[in-house]
């Protein structure tokens, strides 16, 4: 079951050393099949060598573990496959507490 509350808008751009940027705002609630969605969007991206992944997460109102854990996944797939960057921005004061007491800030800061 899809949960409808989870969208995302994709726009693509270049970063300020004039690399392809790729900007995923997410929006609403990053839970259980949504976070499937997020990792079919993102995978494909990775693999073709993508320089610049950013996700924007100003609009998203919960984060449970699938969430996490697929932000986890993405991230630790960028840096296995040398991918330019991938990078979590706009992060709540709930998302970035749970990034820094799962202690993850630090991978997401590579």
């Amino acid at each position: 079951m899809t949960d409808s509350s989870f969208h995302y808008d994709v726009e693509e751009s270049e970063d300020e050393y004039k690399l392809k940027l790729t900007m995923i705002k997410c929006h609403g609630r990053l839970i259980g099949e949504a976070a499937s969605q997020l990792k079919a969007l993102v995978t494909p991206l990775i693999s073709q060598g993508a320089q610049h992944v950013v996700i924007d997460l100003t609009d998203l109102a919960f984060l449970d573990s699938s969430g996490l854990g697929t932000l986890v996944g993405l991230k630790v797939s960028s840096i296995n496959k040398g991918l330019g960057k991938l990078e979590l921005v706009n992060l709540s004061p709930r998302v970035r507490e749970l990034v820094t007491v799962t202690n993850l800030m630090e991978l997401f800061a590579k």
